[in-house]
């Protein structure tokens, strides 16, 4: 599953100073987190992690590094965090205590001792799949929240079909981006964009008919997946056109911005594939 990656200096010198380096798998609802990051006097899940882990190993140095970033109330079923410490793991009773310990929200779910130090789990190459959950028409039960979005007004789903699929390919994302700065790399590729009716993620209290949107690239742009989910409702709403789709990636159109962001707490972190 996972291959060399060129290490950068500064990061050899950081790994070097743990004995033992693992990767462990994990879960998350993210609901009632203020995203992956720690930030002062707000609950984070890599605050939740290292917090549980100092009852798993209470006097033993240790440092984490998470594949990459969420955004508050984003959760995650495929989510990668690197573990640097100074003892070998006894996997399984690791996998125990941890979930013992950790919040109702949290859960490991596998951990692998990695024997080469090299391996640097922000800089690999990964495909990312993200799961958007919706429905529209009536207000959803409220158990409902954390998990999907739901639009009260109707949405034409064939026509968000449709301009869902003009996403795929190299593009510029310039505008499905939050605040970009001049370095910011805004031409990326999507492998796939589709909706489809929503079999994966069911629940009593759910509506009977529900959405999602599948979208996998090697890289997403802050907010990039909600602008586009975002736009795909204007489309399906009849606010936007099909034209001012592609002209939206169309880095010489005269197109501003996009102008609605959908909620976080539709939007799930489905996969990861490390390279």
């Amino acid at each position: 599953m996972i291959k060399n990656n060129n290490i950068r200096p500064f990061y050899y010198q950081f790994i070097m100073r743990y004995h033992y380096c693992y990767l462990i798998k994990l879960q998350f609802l993210g609901f009632r987190f203020h995203g992956w990051q720690k930030q002062p006097d707000v609950k984070t899940i890599h605050w939740a992690i290292d917090k549980t882990l100092k009852f798993v190993f209470p006097v033993i140095r240790k440092k984490t590094v998470g594949v990459g970033r969420t955004d508050a109330k984003v959760s995650s079923s495929d989510f990668y965090v690197q573990l640097f410490i100074d003892v070998q793991i006894d996997t399984p009773a690791f996998i125990h205590k941890f979930n013992q310990n950790s919040p109702a929200d949290i859960k490991v779910i596998s951990i692998e001792k990695l024997e080469d130090h090299s391996f640097n789990i922000i800089q690999c190459s990964k495909v990312k799949e993200y799961r958007y959950y919706f429905s529209f028409g009536e207000k959803n039960h409220p158990y409902s929240a954390p998990f999907m979005t739901g639009i009260q007004t109707d949405l034409d789903i064939k026509r968000m079909q449709r301009g869902a699929k003009l996403f795929i390919g190299f593009h510029n994302f310039k505008r499905y981006c939050t605040k970009p700065s001049k370095e910011t790399k805004v031409y990326r590729e999507i492998l796939d964009c589709r909706i489809e009716i929503n079999t994966y993620l069911t629940a009593s209290f759910f509506p009977k008919i529900s959405y999602v949107l599948i979208i996998k690239g090697q890289g997403f742009l802050r907010n990039q997946v909600r602008l586009i989910m975002g736009a795909l409702f204007l489309l399906g709403a009849g606010e936007y056109t099909m034209e001012f789709i592609e002209q939206s990636l169309d880095p010489k159109s005269e197109i501003s911005f996009i102008k609605n962001i959908a909620p976080a707490s539709g939007l799930h972190l489905h996969n990861i594939d490390l390279l």
